[in-house]
């Protein structure tokens, strides 16, 4: 077999998994843009560990919603601490996804109805302003109501 057509055959899948690679990354890249997370990572991006008593709700079976048409299913992990509010992303999506860490004077919370579905708004970065709907389910999990005291939880519920 002549050497050439030997290299050819090795050339074809690298070219493959490298334009693959190529185009996760560009897509993981431009989520990070469109939905604001860049964003915030040039502000918040986690450089500690949580401290002090955690909770921790996600990935699995919770949808957030970042900027109302974004939606991150099964793969956003968020943990609320005494300092802060933690976000992360599991593995294969953080490329151009930091974890996050925003302090609670950043937070402030809402509430919205989206298709007839009730959820916890939270927005993110008092300069960024960048919106976080969580089910409600997800938000008193993680004990969110309870450290905001301005709001009611009975309004949300």
């Amino acid at each position: 077999m002549p050497a050439s057509l030997n290299s050819f055959q090795w050339s074809v899948p690298i070219l493959i998994f490298g334009f693959a690679a190529s185009f996760w990354v560009l897509i993981c890249y431009s989520s990070s843009a469109l939905t604001g997370w860049y964003k915030l990572s040039q502000r918040f991006t986690a450089e500690q560990e949580p401290s002090g008593p955690t909770r921790s709700a996600g990935p699995f079976f919770y949808a957030v919603y970042m900027r109302w048409w974004s939606h991150y299913s099964c793969i956003v992990r968020l943990t609320a601490a005494e300092d802060a509010l933690y976000l992360s992303v599991i593995l294969p999506f953080r490329i151009g996804h930091p974890p996050l860490r925003i302090p609670w004077r950043e937070v402030q919370i809402g509430r919205a109805t989206f298709f007839w579905r009730r959820y916890v708004a939270l927005t993110l970065g008092d300069q960024e302003r960048i919106p976080l709907r969580i089910p409600k389910g997800m938000a008193r999990k993680l004990g969110i109501l309870e450290r905001l005291p301005d709001y009611s939880i009975s309004e949300l519920v």
